[in-house]
């Protein structure tokens, strides 16, 4: 399987698209750029109708935020859109990208729930980003967070209308207005029984006006959480917090937690980072509160480090990824509360971030964890689910010195448009 290495950035190409205007520090166009505008008009124009065309037409791209390898004498972040569908001819080619401040720390990529929003967070500024899906080209917006301190997952509302984010560094979840984009309330709480400490992974579940957050680790690592919070949804109020460690000294570092869908009462799977372990939280309708209980040890399979998990559409079958040595484990999740552990397929070291294409054929792994050493491999394996077997990788990024921080499948809001302007 063969990737095309990427090219030189800012080149405007039928193969690669890049639109966005370079820009000073300050964010305006550079004096130089500014008297070039009305030379480069048509040439951007065409360029505008050539990446619309691509991103109307492909059949599988991705969004991959990036940064520098630690050996690069010049560091780089950005948003690569990429052909991921191994059956396209473009497969493995960047179509275009957007430039993100070198010193942002991009981290994660999440969707509102009509996907007409993405939301960019950042380890390095208070800043959460946003951009607008259904318009083209893709602009970044800022939304200022000042009481925030390493911006990690963020979730929103079954209605679409409150965000949520949590802040690892200042031991915070931000509520935020999902509609104008703007911060609304800070959550915290130092309470014993009841507390928010170095959040990480959040899920949400409206039906039961709860949200779930796990307490990770400092950001400096010094210090290791091993708890759940459970916070009211529509309050902001942290209602309890949960040990999750099979060992009374250890520090398990819960890091990701979600909700299986499909499920009645609610169920929610949490990977342990540093425990290497998967445990569940089943909800009691009755007394209105979780109970929690470990699932599976990755530690007798050799591996450690836990990450990030997703469902199939059905919701039968779940993946959770290790970064050490690099992973992806398939479980039978017909039962939820008790995930059957199936098969560990490799990817490469850093395994962390899981797309599957439509019709479940195939899943790609997104290899990096925060420029680690010994987790950072830097490519995307792409595993044949049918024939459980890895078909390869893509090495476009990892080429040119960059790791892929996250990978999102990209909604495709233009397709209906550009039906009705070719059949005018």
């Amino acid at each position: 399987m063969q990737t095309t290495p990427m090219h030189e950035p800012l080149l405007l190409s039928a193969e690669r698209s890049t639109v966005f205007v370079p820009t000073s520090p300050q964010g305006q166009p550079s004096r130089k750029e500014a008297c070039m505008k009305p030379l480069r008009l048509l040439s951007l124009t065409a360029a505008l109708l050539l990446s619309c065309a691509s991103l109307a037409s492909a059949e599988l791209l991705a969004l991959l935020n990036y940064e520098s390898k630690p050996d690069q004498p010049v560091r780089r972040e950005g948003i690569a859109i990429m052909e991921i569908d191994p059956e396209s001819q473009d497969f493995g080619k960047i179509l275009m990208e957007i430039p993100l401040p070198s010193d942002l720390v991009a981290h994660h990529i999440f969707f509102n729930r009509d996907k007409s929003k993405a939301y960019i967070t950042a380890l390095g500024k208070s800043i959460l980003h946003v951009v607008d899906l259904t318009k083209f080209p893709y602009r970044l917006r800022a939304i200022e967070v000042p009481d925030c301190k390493v911006g990690e997952d963020l979730v929103v509302s079954e209605d679409n209308k409150i965000w949520y984010l949590t802040c690892m560094g200042s031991s915070n979840v931000i509520m935020g207005d999902a509609v104008k984009d703007k911060p609304i309330k800070t959550l915290s709480s130092s309470d014993p029984a009841a507390f928010v400490l170095y959040p990480h992974g959040i899920a949400i579940h409206n039906g039961i006006d709860r949200v779930l957050v796990t307490s990770t680790v400092k950001p400096d690592m010094s210090e290791q959480g091993e708890t759940v919070s459970v916070l009211e949804a529509g309050s902001g109020k942290v209602l309890s917090t949960h040990k999750l460690s099979s060992k009374p000294s250890a520090k398990s570092a819960p890091v990701e937690i979600m909700f299986s869908p499909n499920t009645s009462p609610p169920v929610v799977h949490i990977t342990n980072m540093l425990e290497a372990t998967l445990w569940a939280g089943v909800w009691d309708p009755k007394t209105k509160t979780f109970s929690f209980h470990q699932v599976d040890d990755f530690g007798p399979r050799g591996q450690g480090m836990p990450l990030e998990m997703m469902y199939n559409a059905k919701g039968d079958r779940l993946f959770v990824t290790t970064a050490k040595p690099g992973f992806v484990n398939l479980y039978d999740n017909s039962d939820p509360t008790h995930p059957k552990f199936l098969k560990a397929i490799p990817a490469a070291a850093g395994a962390h971030h899981t797309v599957l294409s439509p019709d479940e054929r195939y899943l790609f792994v997104q290899n990096s964890l925060l420029n680690l050493e010994g987790m950072s491999d830097g490519s995307i394996t792409v595993i044949d689910l049918k024939n459980d077997k890895v078909l390869g990788s893509i090495d476009t990024l990892k080429a040119a010195g960059f790791n892929p921080n996250c990978i999102m499948p990209l909604p495709n809001h233009f397709r209906e448009t550009r039906t009705q302007v070719g059949s005018r």
